[in-house]
């Protein structure tokens, strides 16, 4: 019998991976300078976030999509595949092709899809999509590989 318990505090711990993922990938040195041009964010109007809000809020969301991605890395398969504990799929890189699969397949076409009618560039695009395609990944493959 497979064991699929749910894992809370590897969702609670993958919830903190955008912030971090996040901290690097829209760094000036990375990609925030250009993203900041394209999406048409200032110092100025950056400045004036309340932090406790939007990096409260934003940790719900995280919460929100790592507790969805919980089934995508953790279930499914085809018949006779070991999953739980134990199985030959709770690996680290499993999970990370499983959440890179659902940054690429629904987040990307949702942000391209607001790109689209906010009237953004490609670049803008490619930057935010690349960030959750990428931060979904390290969500999945720790929710995978914690059993």
């Amino acid at each position: 019998m497979e064991n699929l318990d749910i894992n809370y505090l590897a969702i609670v711990v993958a919830s903190i991976l955008p912030l971090i993922t996040g901290f690097i990938w829209y760094n000036p040195k990375v990609f925030g300078t250009v993203w900041m041009k394209e999406s048409g964010m200032t110092m100025e109007k950056a400045q004036q976030m309340n932090p406790a809000k939007t990096y409260g809020l934003a940790l719900v969301m995280a919460f929100l999509i790592a507790f969805a991605l919980w089934p995508e890395v953790m279930l499914g398969g085809a018949p006779g595949e070991a999953h739980g504990a134990g199985g030959d799929f709770m690996t680290f890189k499993h999970g990370a092709l499983h959440g890179a699969l659902m940054g690429f397949l629904v987040a990307m076409p949702v942000l391209a899809t607001n790109a689209l009618f906010e009237q953004k560039s490609f670049k803008y695009v490619m930057i935010n999509a690349g960030y959750w395609i990428v931060t979904m990944a390290l969500m999945g493959g720790l929710i995978n590989a914690w059993v």
